[in-house]
């Protein structure tokens, strides 16, 4: 693949909080810094997300009393999953990841802002009915391929690249500049998804 004016590289959520360490580690999330820095250069094109949680957010396990983190509760959009605090506006687990390029991205799009609602994907909510702007966005600029890379494959990438195929776009995921959570096997699920909703795959080698 040689990107070009109408290829977007979109970064998901490579946050402090989610490298080893952080408040909702990714298993090796730190490994991607390097990938994704590599790839800015080859794309005219790159937008970057941001979780951006208000302190009170639906997601989190504390705000539920007596729950505790991975569990899934009920609520009125669905099945949710109750993840330890993450990604609060304004803190410093909410930051990009140290040493992450950020000087090339046109665009940086926050989610996850409504204190009722989850967000994973870069287009939808998790009500999936309120929508980021984001495919908005990309449809004006021209842009009709996506290349995601970031954290994590199977939530927020996963979520994103779907949702980036329902909205028209030619999606691809780059396998060496993404690490995933994997609780019970969702990493092979989250790709099983993906690939059947004809998302493809690619190594950062093959873009040049």
């Amino acid at each position: 693949m040689t990107p070009g004016a109408t290829d977007l590289l979109l970064v998901i959520d490579v946050q402090v909080d989610f490298l080893p360490g952080g408040a909702l580690p990714v298993p090796d999330g730190d490994a991607v810094v390097g990938p994704v820095n590599a790839l800015q250069h080859r794309f005219r094109h790159v937008a970057l997300m941001q979780d951006w949680h208000p302190a009170d957010h639906v997601s989190f396990a504390d705000t539920h009393p007596g729950r505790a983190p991975f569990e899934t509760v009920a609520l009125p959009y669905g099945p949710q999953v109750l993840w330890p605090r993450h990604c609060v506006q304004g803190s410093p687990g909410a930051g990009f990841a140290p040493g992450l390029a950020t000087d090339r991205a046109s665009l940086v799009v926050r989610k996850g802002l409504d204190p009722r609602v989850d967000s994973y994907s870069a287009f939808l909510e998790a009500d999936r009915t309120t929508r980021t702007g984001l495919a908005g966005a990309l449809t004006e600029r021209g842009i009709s391929r996506v290349v995601l890379c970031g954290l994590a494959t199977d939530f927020c990438v996963l979520w994103s690249a779907l949702d980036a195929r329902a909205a028209g776009f030619d999606v691809w995921v780059v396998v060496d500049a993404v690490r995933g959570i994997d609780l019970d096997g969702s990493v092979e699920a989250a790709w099983t998804r993906m690939t059947a909703a004809g998302v493809r795959r690619i190594g950062s080698d093959a873009i040049t």
